[in-house]
């Protein structure tokens, strides 16, 4: 049952994590893979190889869950328009771009801005981004702790400082 490719459209029609339990060769079917990523962004992990390297299916995915970026073929986690819009989804998905997107100025700064209060996409970008004062500016105004991520040199900024502790006054740690 578990080969037969309507019953498993239904089942991930209703639940992508059933993909996982799916024949394989059901598993390289594009419509059934697209379907469950349409009900559980992280079905991309159980999708072959083949539409994980599908820049379509993997931007349909990233929509939903930009941290499943981890899951994506290498050339597609250095693919600046699938890394934008993970980022855009989850800042956390810059941890998973190839390290020359980690460079761009633009994809961090969307990142920092997505990221929420549990950490920084600082903490993930290339050295002389983390030199930048204005994205670490921005980057502590959004999470104050991001202060750490900082190059050392910034980290003893007056002003970089002053921003960063009144988003919050752990900063100082």
């Amino acid at each position: 049952l578990r080969a037969d490719r309507t019953i498993v459209l239904e089942a991930v029609k209703k639940d992508g994590r059933a993909l996982q339990y799916a024949a394989d060769d059901l598993k390289v079917d594009s419509m059934i893979v697209l379907e469950a990523i349409r009900t559980w962004g992280s079905a991309l992990k159980y999708a072959a190889d083949d539409l994980k390297a599908d820049p379509a299916v993997v931007l349909q995915a990233v929509k939903g869950n930009g941290c499943v970026l981890q899951h994506a073929a290498d050339d597609l986690r250095a693919d600046p328009t699938i890394v934008r819009q993970a980022v855009q989804q989850d800042g956390h998905a810059l941890s998973y771009a190839a390290g020359a997107l980690r460079k761009d100025r633009r994809i961090v700064l969307e990142a920092i801005k997505t990221w929420g209060p549990r950490g920084s996409a600082l903490e993930y970008a290339a050295d002389d981004v983390r030199a930048d004062t204005m994205i670490v500016l921005e980057a502590v105004r959004e999470n104050g702790r991001a202060l750490q991520y900082a190059a050392d040199d910034l980290k003893s900024d007056p002003a970089i400082v002053l921003e960063a502790v009144k988003k919050d006054g752990r900063a100082l740690q």
